[in-house]
């Protein structure tokens, strides 16, 4: 933990509030946290404010599927798309033939001449930057922009039963060998600057679609260290986890491990709480 001389000005800063969400989320009560930071040499009120800061914000609705709970077949309305992995800690499904390979195909050769280097939201400012984390190439389609894409964010809805307006564009993603994404949360962090301005086109992230358009012939699965899981990239598969809460206790760490060899491609779809603008 990150201790602070009390003679010191004491912040409270990213790396505190990672640290204390990281402890909240490993089961230790606040009182516990709080005698541990008062130990560190941090004052009783720097640390009960940087404690109330971290608490889990009040849960809200989330995309799920209904028949999840008692079918491995979902309706998408224009398919059938199979279960093959189901988790509740955190909401994670695995899903079969998601997308065709003739869609995987078409979403390629409609994004590939409109690549550039991805970028990763900015928090402190409520804009993009581009971020060693990530060394992907992508770009967005706006909602709806192709007949292809409205088909798939049409499946999408029925299948999660979620609102197609409450979509961010689809994004495509591309990486070579040696490019990765590193563990990260998809939620907005409710205690950044930037976030206020992030979050008044639609309000807080609350799930993450993950369709894998083509797979590498070596590396790049969609590891969840949390849960110590790892998704296999198979194309026209995808991966689909939600998280009620913008805090570690969703347990949604997750990230893209290094493509080795071939190119692995992705089309991942943000669903928010309300109307994306």
């Amino acid at each position: 933990m990150p201790s602070t001389p009390v003679q010191v000005s004491q912040i409270i800063t990213r790396d505190l509030r990672e640290w204390m969400a990281a402890q909240t989320a490993q089961g230790h009560g606040p009182e516990e946290v709080l005698q541990a930071m008062l130990a560190a040499g941090w004052s009783h009120q720097v640390a009960t404010e940087a404690l109330t800061a971290s608490l889990p914000p009040t849960a809200i609705p989330v995309p799920w599927p209904v028949q999840a709970a008692s079918s491995l077949r979902l309706d998408a309305g224009d398919r059938w798309v199979d279960l093959s992995t189901v988790m509740r800690a955190p909401d994670l499904l695995v899903l079969e033939n998601l997308l065709s390979e003739d869609e995987c195909q078409a979403l390629i050769t409609a994004a590939r001449p409109r690549l550039e280097r991805s970028q990763t939201v900015a928090l402190e400012t409520g804009g993009e930057e581009i971020h060693e984390d990530r060394t992907s190439d992508g770009m967005f389609f706006t909602r709806g922009e192709t007949p292809l894409v409205a088909c798939i964010e049409a499946r999408i809805a029925k299948l999660l039963d979620w609102p197609v307006e409450n979509g961010e564009g689809l994004q495509v993603l591309r990486y070579g060998p040696g490019t990765e994404y590193k563990p990260h949360y998809d939620y907005f962090d409710p205690a950044e600057a930037g976030t206020a301005t992030i979050l008044a086109r639609g309000g807080q992230r609350v799930a993450t679609l993950v369709m894998y358009l083509q797979e590498p012939a070596q590396g790049g699965a969609t590891v969840f260290p949390e849960v110590r899981l790892q998704v296999v990239p198979r194309r026209g598969h995808a991966v689909f986890f939600n998280y009620s809460q913008a805090h570690p206790c969703s347990h949604t760490l997750h990230g893209g491990m290094p493509v080795l060899a071939g190119e692995k491609w992705i089309a991942t779809k943000w669903l928010r709480e309300r109307e994306f603008v």
